[in-house]
């Protein structure tokens, strides 16, 4: 087990209540349900997902905590990451399936996000002003970003140049 996997094991509320009642003493379904406060159906369910993570071993009856298991994610080493992986970090968290969930308000990760929305534009190419509202339009449906405040960052960050309501991508 990574500590990444233990993260995800208890990143749920329930699964989280679930493994602290059985810290605090639990040893079945019913009274992990009473020291949680949760219903013995969800009970059950989370302590399926925690004995397949290895967090919780024993039956009912006789649940514990896997202390072993859990000493032993702590000293996996995390595997290590690219060189590109501060890039993707940024597109991971601000881009989801072409369409911004927000901008960051770091300029060099607001530059990162924004030359990945710049290349939805050809180089060379000269375009309308309306037809790049449509294009910055769709990358900004569903989130929380202005598609005229992001033609405006791609003009200030000089990745689009615009002259007489006509913008083009500069570079490659």
């Amino acid at each position: 087990m990574t500590a990444q996997a233990l993260a995800g094991a208890l990143a749920d509320d329930v699964r989280r209540k679930v493994f602290a009642a059985i810290v605090l003493g639990g040893t079945d379904a019913p009274a992990v349900a009473a020291r949680a406060g949760l219903p013995t159906r969800q009970v059950v369910t989370a302590l399926r997902r925690l004995v397949d993570a290895g967090l919780v071993t024993g039956g009912d009856g006789d649940l514990r905590v896997d202390t072993d298991h859990l000493r032993e994610a702590a000293r996996t080493p995390s595997a290590p990451h690219p060189a590109g992986d501060a890039t993707d970090r940024v597109l991971r968290t601000f881009v989801r399936a072409d369409r911004l969930v927000g901008l960051p308000a770091q300029r060099g990760r607001r530059r990162v996000v924004l030359a990945h929305v710049a290349r939805s534009f050809e180089p060379g190419v000269r375009y309308p002003e309306r037809a790049v509202d449509e294009v910055l339009r769709r990358w900004c449906e569903d989130g929380g970003t202005d598609h005229v405040a992001l033609r405006r960052y791609l003009v200030d960050e000089q990745l689009m140049a615009r002259e007489q309501g006509v913008y083009w991508r500069i570079g490659g």
